[in-house]
């Protein structure tokens, strides 16, 4: 049983409410987070909070099932009348239509990546609303336009953001996205289905450095190439296109770190990192207090998605970043 001590205040938090109303109604934590756009990790840990500090079980657990208690069941009225009452303080207060009638600027980073299928389902999800594409090529470049209203979210990877932007902006977890290698035809490891990370070794491998657009995508190859050998390439000019992409790959012949959902490239091939197999991870970004019916329908899309196709389980011997790993977890 869990206990809490004489006198500890009552004073429960709407998050805690919501967390515990979910598993209720769902009796899956998977499924309630989904609902939430919350990691599983952080719904478990805000209802083992509630339950702390009403000082009740409120939830039987088994490998096999969730179940209310008797505790849990007399919670559960009280706590969706607390969250109906709070629903109708916050429509009360919020916003003017003119603000969510408005297009929603969604960065997708760079045509044909996996972020378009999130949006086309977000457009489904919320027909009413206009969201509209960009391609801002690069979180750090896309979270200074967010912080001044240019656009409204972004994907990319939040950790390698400096505390600065991070403390205007909030984030979902979408996508571990496992990392690959861009390769010009006839390079030596092109013959390879699958290139391990030791074969890049004395390897001078692009990784943006010298865009201050992708400082983030830079430094996770740095800490993935540290004490493996592998060097981060110079920088180079930056290309805009497919076909410039190509022509500078083919003049500089170093090898691209990419995503394994990198579209693909004349004249170059793509091969999956392995042993271990780095991930990229990804979180839906958005500026602080935004209050959009696309971005919910955005955060819906997004969380179903990755439920859907296992977007946050990570593979065996996989690779990360200890900063991002915490992250993905908030």
């Amino acid at each position: 049983m869990v206990t809490s001590p004489p006198g500890a205040s009552r004073d429960v938090e709407p998050r805690l409410l919501r967390a515990f109303v979910a598993v209720a109604e769902e009796l899956h934590f998977t499924r309630a987070a989904a609902r939430l756009y919350v990691a599983q990790q952080a719904l478990s840990r805000d209802v083992r909070r509630l339950e702390r500090e009403l000082g009740a079980d409120l939830f039987a657990r088994s490998t096999r099932q969730v179940a209310l208690t008797a505790d849990g069941e007399r919670l559960l009225p009280h706590a969706r009348r607390v969250l109906a009452a709070q629903d109708e303080l916050t429509a009360a207060f919020a916003r003017g239509s003119t603000a969510a009638a408005r297009p929603l600027l969604v960065d997708l980073n760079s045509p044909g990546l996996v972020f378009g299928r999130i949006l086309e389902r977000a457009r489904e999800l919320a027909p009413h609303c206009e969201l509209m594409a960009r391609f801002e090529s690069g979180l750090t470049g896309a979270a200074a336009e967010i912080a001044a209203g240019r656009i409204d979210a972004s994907f990319g990877r939040y950790a390698g953001l400096s505390a600065a932007l991070r403390t205007g902006l909030a984030q979902q977890p979408v996508r571990y996205e496992p990392m690959a290698v861009l390769l010009p035809a006839g390079h030596p490891l092109a013959a390879l289905e699958e290139v391990p990370l030791a074969r890049l070794a004395g390897e001078r491998v692009y990784a943006g450095a010298g865009n201050e657009r992708t400082l983030e995508w830079t430094d996770l190859a740095a800490r993935l190439f540290a004490g493996r050998g592998i060097e981060v390439a110079p920088p180079a000019p930056l290309a805009v296109g497919p076909e410039e992409f190509a022509r500078i790959m083919a003049k500089h012949r170093n090898p691209v770190l990419a995503v394994v959902g990198f579209p693909e490239l004349p004249g170059c091939v793509l091969r999956p990192l392995v042993d271990p197999v780095p991930l990229s991870p990804v979180s839906l970004v958005w500026r602080r207090g935004l209050d959009h019916p696309g971005l919910d329908a955005l955060r819906r899309a997004a969380a179903e998605l990755a439920a859907a196709e296992g977007w946050l389980v990570k593979p065996t011997n996989a690779w990360i970043p200890d900063i991002d790993a915490l992250i993905m977890v908030s």
